[in-house]
């Protein structure tokens, strides 16, 4: 009998949920169709932002005002709506952007989202858990780089990069001789996304990031081309 064994992109799934687990995490999920409240307006984004170009975002017919998710963090207000504080989650799941398939870009990809809210959580809570995952997941040796960033969802906003795990920090063509490579977004809850989960900003703070697990799985392995994934080549598919 012929016995198969798990997509990589699964491996590493599990593998991200095991790590936030022992650090408290849930993890629950949210639909593959969202409403843009959720995916655009609960998340500060106005009616002109670019994330809601139609170019990036595919909109299902016939649905009003329904879209596929083109991220994790479409799950977060419609998860605060029904929970409160304190509360620690993870959110992995599929997204969809109208991007052209090329070795770093598809479609469709999936991402894993973190939130968390209390009272008096801080920047230094954030920077915390994600050095505890990032050296559990990539090694003790991986150095840490913490960048300021924008995100509409956020404020203040950073973006987190690690040393390159292809040359290891010595500089290289996939790091573009920086020895950096850039890894996730995240920050401070934006009041205006509690204000649309119907909490207070002044009583209670939070972080959020998100993470691709695709980029992830790419870096950790070392494969150049995200198409790899979904080609369904078995040669490919067996090494893992």
């Amino acid at each position: 009998m012929l016995k198969g064994h798990l997509h990589p992109l699964t491996q590493v799934e599990r593998k991200l949920v095991s790590i936030f687990q022992k650090l408290g995490f849930e993890m629950v999920e949210g639909p593959d169709i969202e409403s843009e409240w959720y995916n655009f307006d609960a998340l500060n984004m106005p009616k002109d932002h670019p994330a809601r170009d139609m170019q990036d975002t595919f909109v299902v017919k016939g649905q009003q005002n329904k879209v596929l998710r083109t991220q994790t963090s479409a799950g977060q207000v419609a998860y605060m709506e029904k929970h409160q504080p304190p509360f620690k989650i993870i959110i992995p799941g599929e997204v969809f952007r109208r991007d052209a398939a090329d070795a770093s870009h598809s479609p469709n990809f999936y991402q894993i989202e973190g939130l968390v809210v209390d009272k008096n959580v801080s920047m230094a809570d954030l920077k915390g858990a994600l050095a505890q995952f990032i050296k559990e997941f990539f090694g003790e040796s991986t150095k840490i780089r913490w960048r300021p960033g924008y995100f509409p969802f956020v404020e203040p906003g950073m973006e987190v990069d690690v040393s390159c795990t292809i040359c290891g920090g010595k500089g290289c063509q996939t790091c573009k001789q920086t020895g950096w490579v850039e890894l996730l977004g995240a920050g401070m809850v934006h009041p205006n996304v509690f204000k649309a989960a119907n909490y207070d900003p002044e009583k209670v703070s939070g972080f959020a990031f998100g993470v691709g697990i695709d980029r992830l799985t790419m870096m950790k392995y070392g494969i150049s081309d995200i198409r790899v994934f979904y080609a369904n080549d078995l040669r490919f598919l067996k090494q893992f």
